[in-house]
């Protein structure tokens, strides 16, 4: 699962509705709301996106988190590390193959490293 897919089926589920009723009032299957949000499927356009911050009245501050948290949900990522560092190439290469050994606290930890290193 994605975080996009998680926090979208949280809002879901929040509101007591189907992903069948969801699917048909954002003009998609089910089977694709259902992959979405499990993560079998990639980031949803710019268009769906719209969609789902209606369906659920997002405003503001929460629909800029809701289209962040899809920007970061892509389920297959490819790191393109040519030209960087060999520091770099060597992190990429170990984030993949570590990456689902690691237990929720060491990925949460990264994760806010990783933000905090970005902002310097």
């Amino acid at each position: 699962m994605t975080p996009f897919g998680l926090r979208m089926r949280e809002m879901r589920r929040e509101r007591k509705v189907t992903q069948k009723e969801m699917a048909r009032s954002l003009g998609v299957s089910a089977a694709y709301l259902s992959a979405l949000e499990r993560g079998h499927r990639g980031r949803p356009n710019w268009i769906l996106m719209q969609k789902i911050i209606g369906y659920f009245n997002i405003i503001w501050d929460d629909a800029e988190e809701l289209v962040r948290l899809a920007e970061h949900s892509h389920p297959r990522v490819v790191i393109d590390t040519a030209g960087l560092s060999p520091s770099a190439t060597e992190l990429a290469n170990l984030l993949a193959a570590e990456i689902g050994l690691l237990d929720e606290e060491v990925l949460v930890d990264l994760i806010d490293r990783l933000r905090s290193a970005g902002r310097r």
